[in-house]
């Protein structure tokens, strides 16, 4: 099974209301405005999408409404994040149903694996699919590195086809590459990364920031793969203190929160979660007010 993922593919927000229910309505301008900006695909319920907080009848109805909202405009990958193969290859079986174009599968929450156990997981709920899978690996957030000879052993499957490598070790690509040539699409998962990445040959780039600067990110992406590099680093170094907010435990409040600063949406969280306060919060108005006042003509770069 081959596919093509590249370019930029926001990890999008849940938005929530007040009462903490979900705003559909919200999600939806979010949607439209981030296909208006020229983005590639989304993820829908990763990290940024709060997806450990939602029910089980929650995930379905909003991966529903993202694609029926989307409608074949992009690509619309899931996020799966389930305790067990079970619950996972069930989930993948019911997106698969309600038309996404793929899903990045995490390893199973809660216990963390052994290497056998985690190859298992994967390839259990590979072969539960039709479904084109990214592999996220995040051993930062997650514990668990799903190294190359497990990535050899996921080969096998026809259907694994994508990698979102977020070790935040760039040496990774390299050897990922090396080893297995153009088997797998390797798309950066860590913001503050991503120029390095993609000039060593990664294909896409999953972020959270792109949900606040979708242009700025795009036209980072395009100089980069053009090899346009001193205007692939103008546009870097300005967007840099943002994209650390990606790299943070509480990076989907900071988030959430840059995206109401901007009008994309609302900082509202379920808990576990909590709105920023104090300091955190004064950390990211002042990040986010530099950015604005410094924000660069991206008209300047001609790439239309």
């Amino acid at each position: 099974m081959k596919v093509n993922w590249q370019g930029v593919f926001p990890a999008i927000s849940t938005q929530f209301n007040d009462d903490g229910s979900i705003n559909y309505e919200s999600n939806a301008r979010m949607l439209e405005d981030l296909i208006r900006d020229g983005i590639d695909g989304v993820i829908a319920l990763g990290t940024i999408g709060e997806n450990a907080s939602l029910t089980a009848q929650e995930k379905r109805d909003f991966i529903k409404h993202t694609v029926d909202t989307v409608n074949g405009r992009i690509l619309v990958l899931s996020g799966c994040t389930e305790n067990t193969a079970e619950a996972a290859s069930t989930y993948a079986q019911d997106v698969e149903k309600l038309g996404v174009d793929g899903l990045m599968l995490l390893p199973a929450m809660v216990y963390r694996g052994t290497d056998r156990e985690v190859v298992a997981h994967y390839q259990t709920v590979a072969r539960s699919t039709q479904l084109p899978i990214m592999i996220y690996n995040n051993p930062v957030g997650y514990g668990v590195d799903i190294n190359l000879e497990m990535t050899a052993i996921l080969a096998e499957e026809p259907n694994i086809v994508a990698i979102k490598e977020s070790t935040t070790d760039t040496r990774r690509l390299t050897e990922l590459q090396s080893r297995f040539g153009d088997r797998f699409n390797i798309l950066c998962g860590v913001d503050d990364i991503a120029l390095e990445s993609i000039f060593l040959g990664a294909t896409g780039w999953i972020s959270g920031l792109t949900n606040v600067f979708p242009r700025e990110s795009v036209t980072l992406f395009k100089l980069a793969r053009a090899g346009r590099i001193e205007e692939a680093r103008e546009i870097y170094r300005w967007f840099m203190p943002l994209l650390r907010l990606d790299t943070i435990p509480t990076l989907v409040q900071c988030i959430k929160f840059a995206e109401q600063i901007v009008g994309r949406g609302s900082e509202n969280v379920r808990m576990p979660r909590m709105t920023l306060i104090g300091e955190e919060r004064a950390y990211v108005e002042q990040v986010m007010k530099q950015a604005m006042e410094t924000r660069i003509d991206l008209d300047k770069y001609n790439l239309d």
